[in-house]
């Protein structure tokens, strides 16, 4: 059986360079180990004769290249991920956000939507979902279009559901959606308040201010130059006294930004100061 040779470092790097080139999409500051290890993964799934095959099929078929990102960009989320956070969000930040005429939410990485779902709900609950917009956003259009359909595996509402009862969720969580065979599709009116679109940390401005921005678990899979970057953008889109929320493993101390914020106790969510 013939065996299918890994991709290696260099070739990695052409990849990356195609990338930019060919479609705008820059992955430089992104971490190599990870990156290669997705990379090599989606080419021993489809068997590819030799790299230049490979790298021929990234640049020129248009349903391949498609694939590609989808493979190597992390989409692993979950409804009310972390309930700790989801129970401060709804305890401390978003009470506070509440005095305010109209909030402006961004969250950054969405992924296939399950978050910012998670938090229409904690909205709603709190009577503030009809002065809300979230702008969920993420480099790849795929999983864009499916966190706009609203509907998510119905095997894995059990879960969701303690996740949302241990986050100080307040209602029956079924009551936010409709078995539809396999899949649990959320009421429309949570999706009325979501903006789902394209937008990439590396390449892309400021599109607007905002009270809240979160983005968790993205920036681990970048290198530090990159990160601060990111932060930056994140420090120029945020309102003073704003909140920013990051991933467990993430921190902005080693940031210049951090001098401006004032971490809350407990969780990865600092708040901008005046």
């Amino acid at each position: 059986m013939l065996e299918i040779a890994a991709v290696n470092d260099d070739q990695v790097e052409i990849l990356l360079s195609d990338l930019l080139e060919q479609y705008g999409y820059d992955f430089t500051g992104y971490s190599k180990a990870s990156l290669k290890r997705r990379i090599n993964r989606l080419y021993s799934l489809d068997k590819s004769l030799s790299f230049a095959e490979f790298r021929y099929k990234v640049n020129n078929d248009p349903i391949y290249f498609k694939r590609f990102v989808e493979q190597i960009t992390v989409n692993v989320t979950e409804m009310f991920r972390d309930p700790e956070f989801f129970k401060t969000l709804r305890e401390e930040v978003l009470p506070q956000l509440g005095t305010y005429p109209f909030i402006r939410i961004w969250l950054a990485g969405c992924s296939t939507g399950e978050e910012a779902y998670s938090i229409s709900i904690v909205l709603k609950e709190l009577n503030l979902l009809h002065k809300s917009l979230i702008y969920a956003t993420d480099l790849n259009p795929t999983v864009l279009e499916k966190a706009a359909q609203g509907m998510f595996a119905l095997g894995q509402m059990k879960q969701y559901s303690e996740n949302y009862i241990t986050a100080g969720g307040k209602r029956d969580f079924s009551s936010y959606y409709t078995a539809n065979y396999s899949l649990a599709k959320f009421d429309e009116e949570l999706k009325s308040k979501i903006i789902f679109s394209t937008h990439n940390l590396v390449s892309d401005h400021s599109f607007n201010e905002f009270q809240l921005i979160l983005c968790r678990n993205v920036l681990i899979y970048f290198d530090r130059d990159l990160q601060n970057k990111v932060l930056e953008l994140f420090n120029d889109s945020l309102e003073d006294l704003g909140y920013l929320a990051l991933g467990t493993k993430e921190t902005i101390e080693f940031s210049d930004i951090h001098k401006h914020y004032k971490r809350l106790p407990g969780n990865k969510i600092w708040r901008k100061q005046r």
